[in-house]
């Protein structure tokens, strides 16, 4: 499955994340999905990992007339389905994309920009939490069918080329959640 010691440093990076996210300076930033919100996430650490990864990522999708996280997908999310829908989609790139686009991340050399994005990920879905401690998760019939179109374009395609496109698209992902973002 790759680096033996990778699930070891991604968890010790998770926890440095989590640690240094505690700090002074950053309680007034984060993502607020509806009625979930994570804090001490900073969105340009996001940015400037997939930045300098997104060339070389980007390179290698040579499919260009599909789109996996089409507008039917993100756009007019309501309050109620954003946190269903970003941890539902946070969980899949964690889970199927990065998971498994280890290696290719060392091939590319960008694996510390790639550990740095799948680590806040972690951080991100393990932090959401409803701002009222009796407000649950809403699931809507609406945001389940819009992660479906998701993960059926996905599955449409060699799963090679949709690891590759989903890493490419995780710029899509970003400006949606840049939406939920407040300082």
């Amino acid at each position: 499955m790759g680096f033996p010691g990778l699930r070891t440093s991604l968890l010790c990076l998770s926890l440095i994340l989590h640690l240094w996210s505690q700090g002074p300076g950053i309680q007034g930033q984060e993502f607020q999905f509806g009625p979930c919100r994570v804090e001490g996430v900073v969105l340009q650490e996001l940015w400037e990992a997939f930045w300098a990864m997104k060339d070389i990522v980007q390179a290698k999708d040579n499919i260009t007339n599909v789109r996996l996280l089409r507008k039917e997908v993100l756009q007019n999310v309501s309050n109620a389905e954003s946190c269903y829908l970003i941890r539902a989609l946070l969980k899949f790139y964690l889970n199927t994309v990065f998971k498994n686009y280890q290696d290719k991340a060392a091939d590319f050399r960008v694996r510390k920009s790639f550990s740095t994005l799948a680590n806040n990920f972690v951080v991100i879905v393990s932090k959401l939490q409803p701002s009222q401690e009796n407000e649950m998760f809403s699931v809507s019939d609406s945001a389940r069918r819009r992660f479906l179109l998701f993960q059926r374009a996905f599955k449409q395609l060699d799963i090679e080329v949709a690891q590759t496109k989903a890493f490419g698209e995780v710029d899509i992902l970003l400006t949606w959640m840049e939406k939920f973002y407040q300082l």
